[in-house]
């Protein structure tokens, strides 16, 4: 086999026409017209290249033998044994043309594989093939015009700024905890005076439309705080001023509704809460694990922290990625997007279908029709792809290379993932030639890294934070997986191990 390439231009999908220099002059009014594009958007320009194959007439020959055992394992003549039908009375029966059709069909995908490879294309669709010669006799020829992933740069990445939530507890953030558990041990007291914002009060409650009470609005001694809002639109302010014994009656909108309600209010108490004094004394008899005010300070700012912390990790590669993904000026391409896209809406309705949710009932509960939920994915994918074109990038200009150590301590993992030997692990992907692929991700994986140990990252004031309390002392604390909000991108390397 012999295979050459060339690159290939990008016909666009469409052609405006020359303007006739003879043509009647026409108006703004006549253009807009004339040419309604809506929202239609021209498609990126693919990435192509053209890769012409020639098989010679012997070797081509091996793979009509091949066809000819095949179509023989199936062929029942008279005196021969199932399968063991010679070429030559197979050829003289059915022609050769038989045949040569399916040794095409069969051996043109693998010889466009070999081509591929010898090239080192990376390819991001199914190529597209054609047949130019040999559909007869004589050596086959085609070619294949397949488009490849495209080469960025990305200027400015060393440069990148994420902004965190801070890990540290403020003094404010302290105050809320302290007054959270000084209302839980609070006390309540009866008040002679008007009901205010944050008092409690017992009411009876009736609500009704049209004569018929309206469900979870009635109720007796009910305990409500004043100021919630839980109710209706302006509950609330009927019952600010209100006096123990008070009888309101008002039309109003219950919570989550757009149909008023009638509605009749008796206070029946009226109660305010009265917060215990913080001291130290108070520390030790209610919390029985601090002994001081300071300690229990202390306390909350370390549950506090450790919590924003959790939430600033979690945050950190999701807003890296985000950041990164930001300085991709370049037009992504169609296909990528399509194709992560398609992975995306399978593997949802995949998820639904495990936890026997019906999509279609579910879209209508949210509110959502499938073309908004579709364009939700997209925006996933379109970030996804941009992604994973710029660690690319990074990749490449900091040098960063994947070696034969990195490649076996991956088997060992995805060994212990799938239950498997690590050695049946390597030659699973040799023989998929999904090594290149699965090197290509762990490039990507050390991008990331490398820009989580470069990208500055501050608070919501612009102090700085920690970047070892983020990364953690586990190599970065944080698993990748090696797509960076494109997972399904690579699930098929290991589906042939199940």
């Amino acid at each position: 086999m012999k295979s050459t390439i060339a690159p290939f231009d990008d016909t666009p999908a469409y052609v405006l026409e020359e303007i006739d220099d003879d043509a009647p002059e026409t108006t703004e009014d006549d253009d807009a017209e004339a040419f309604d594009l809506g929202d239609a958007v021209a498609p990126a320009p693919r990435q192509l290249v053209k890769l012409d194959v020639t098989i010679d007439e012997d070797e081509f020959d091996h793979d009509i033998d091949q066809a000819f055992r095949k179509i023989g394992k199936e062929a029942r003549l008279p005196g021969f044994r199932a399968g063991k039908v010679p070429r030559k009375v197979l050829e003289a029966r059915i022609g050769l043309a038989a045949a040569r059709e399916e040794a095409l069909r069969d051996s043109l995908p693998l010889y466009l594989a070999r081509a591929v490879r010898e090239h080192d294309l990376d390819l991001i669709a199914a190529p597209e093939l054609d047949i130019t010669g040999g559909t007869e006799s004589g050596p086959v020829s085609f070619e294949a015009i397949c488009e490849v992933r495209p080469v960025i740069t990305v200027p400015g990445y060393g440069g990148l700024r994420v902004e965190l939530p801070s890990p540290v507890a403020s003094e404010e953030e302290i105050d809320e905890a302290v007054d959270a558990e000084r209302r839980r041990q609070g006390s309540l007291v009866d008040v002679d005076r008007p009901a205010v914002a944050g008092d409690h009060v017992t009411l009876t409650l009736a609500a009704s439309r049209e004569g018929e009470p309206v469900p979870g609005l009635n109720t007796e001694d009910w305990l409500y705080e004043v100021g919630k809002g839980w109710v209706a639109e302006g509950f609330d302010d009927h019952l600010t001023g209100a006096s123990k014994g008070a009888e309101l009656a008002f039309t109003a909108n219950p919570s989550g509704t757009d149909e008023p309600a009638d509605f009749a209010v008796t206070l029946t108490n009226v109660q305010e809460m009265q917060l215990p004094e913080i001291t130290d004394e108070w520390v030790g008899d209610n919390l029985g694990e601090h002994d001081t005010v300071e300690a229990w300070r202390a306390a909350l700012a370390e549950r506090i922290g450790t919590a924003k912390l959790n939430q600033s990790r979690n945050l950190f590669v999701e807003r890296t990625t985000s950041a990164l993904a930001e300085l991709v000026e370049d037009a992504v391409p169609e296909s990528m997007v399509q194709g992560d896209l398609q992975a995306r809406v399978q593997n949802t309705v995949q998820q639904f279908q495990q936890q026997g949710i019906n999509i279609d009932q579910w879209l209508q509960a949210t509110g959502q029709d499938a073309n908004s939920f579709v364009g939700a994915l997209r925006v996933q994918s379109e970030k996804a792809v941009r992604v994973d074109l710029a660690l690319r990038a990074v990749a490449a200009a900091e040098g960063l290379d994947v070696s034969e150590d990195d490649l076996d301590l991956e088997y060992v993992r995805i060994a212990v993932q799938v239950r498997q030997k690590a050695s049946q692990v390597k030659k699973a992907y040799e023989d998929n030639d999904a090594v290149v692929d699965l090197a290509a991700q762990l490039k990507k994986t050390k991008a990331l890294d490398w820009l989580l140990e470069h990208v500055e990252v501050v608070d919501d004031k612009g102090a700085a934070i920690d970047r070892t309390l983020l990364l953690g002392n586990n190599d970065h604390d944080h698993d990748h997986d090696h797509d960076h909000d494109h997972q399904h991108d690579h699930d098929h390397d290991h589906d042939h191990q199940h």
